[in-house]
């Protein structure tokens, strides 16, 4: 597996942190402009936004205006430096963008708030990440997808008292044909939502509860009145989720799962898609990232977090251990010794016995 020369990790580096600064330092949208109007001899600022009516901000003369304006401005001239980084980072360094449509998507809810209000960018986008945060380059194969996942804490979403706009709204800005999925339960409250194409934008939570929750849409308090799957083992992989960068216009702050965590629970969920329509082609997707995060773990040495996660896991009982075993007996020959070798490793760092934890 190659590894990212250490300039372009260091200008991955400032580019997520120059973009986590843009994303919190102006309460205007980029897409517009400060102008200055005169009336009756003093001029005042507005703010110009395409399909927008003008609004006003405040006199030139007050400093705390002028000094927001320059800011302002300065914002939108690093957006054109940024975008320079991403096509670097893209185009010489081979780190992965996902297309354009799923970047969109990623971006729209970015600058509607999810990720301010811990919503986690979860599925294929998400494992384009980790190209990034882990310093290696990721197969072509192992990144191709026709949809966008995000996931939220239902606990998050009814704590913070905040939402994100409309979701509808959200999407229609980047796309007018995308609509809501009735729930297959025929319950209220959609999870997910299509555009004409086909492409599906899906909402995600953990379901720690009874299993009368399973199938039924859980209310978000925080997601613009979209309600989110609740999903076995969800909980497990979203949290404390880690930031990253998405490679798509002037690079996209979001949070992804820890890349332990996505390893350990692609493992899992490879074993639970069998039964489902279409689920063996997704199991062995499922299979491919999880055995290359293994791989890119055990390279830059740190297989010790991939134990400690195994070990969480294992520890939640029956049904988790089970799932795990399979997982492991399910992936190819070569892939499994490779993540068994890398669980040895890091139990080994961490002075465990890999027995207790199923690792023989």
């Amino acid at each position: 597996m190659k590894t990212l020369d250490l300039v372009y990790s260091t200008m991955l580096a400032e580019l997520g942190q120059r973009s986590l600064d843009g994303a919190f330092a102006t309460d205007f949208p980029l897409d517009g402009n400060f102008v200055s109007i005169p009336v009756k001899d003093r001029h005042y600022w507005y703010f110009d936004q395409p399909g927008q009516k003008r609004r006003y901000v405040g006199p030139a003369a007050d400093p705390e205006i002028a000094a927001r304006v320059s800011d302002f401005q300065a914002i939108k001239d690093d957006i054109r430096s940024r975008r320079k980084l991403v096509s670097t980072l893209t185009r010489e360094a081979y780190l992965p963008s996902p297309e354009r449509l799923s970047g969109d998507v990623v971006e729209a809810m970015a600058n509607a708030g999810l990720f301010r209000l811990r919503g986690v960018l979860v599925g294929t986008v998400a494992f384009g990440c980790y190209a990034g945060l882990l310093g290696v380059r990721l197969p072509n194969a192992s990144l191709q997808t026709g949809d966008a996942d995000f996931a939220q804490d239902f606990a998050v979403s009814a704590e913070v008292l905040d939402s994100i706009p409309p979701i509808l709204d959200v999407l229609h800005g980047v796309d007018p044909s995308f609509r809501a999925i009735p729930h297959q339960s025929g319950k209220a409250g959609s999870t997910a939502f299509v555009n004409r194409s086909g492409y599906k934008v899906e909402f995600l939570t953990g379901n720690r509860g009874s299993d009368e929750n399973t199938g039924k849409p859980s209310p978000m308090p925080a997601l613009g009145g979209a309600s989110a799957e609740p999903l076995r083992f969800l909980d497990f992989l979203i949290y404390e989720p880690v930031r990253a960068i998405v490679l798509h216009g002037s690079g996209i702050p979001v949070l992804v799962p820890a890349p332990q965590r996505y390893a350990v629970h692609k493992l899992i969920i490879a074993t639970r898609r069998l039964a489902d329509e279409g689920g063996s082609t997704k199991s062995q997707k499922d299979l491919m990232q999880s055995g290359i995060l293994f791989e890119a773990m055990a390279e830059t040495r740190r297989s010790d977090d991939l134990a400690l996660a195994w070990s969480e896991a294992w520890s939640r009982g029956d049904a988790w251990r089970e799932a795990l075993t399979k997982g492991l007996e399910l992936m190819p020959g070569k892939a499994a010794s490779t993540v068994r070798q890398a669980l040895l490793d890091g139990f080994g760092r961490l002075k465990e016995n890999p027995e207790k934890f199923g690792i023989l």
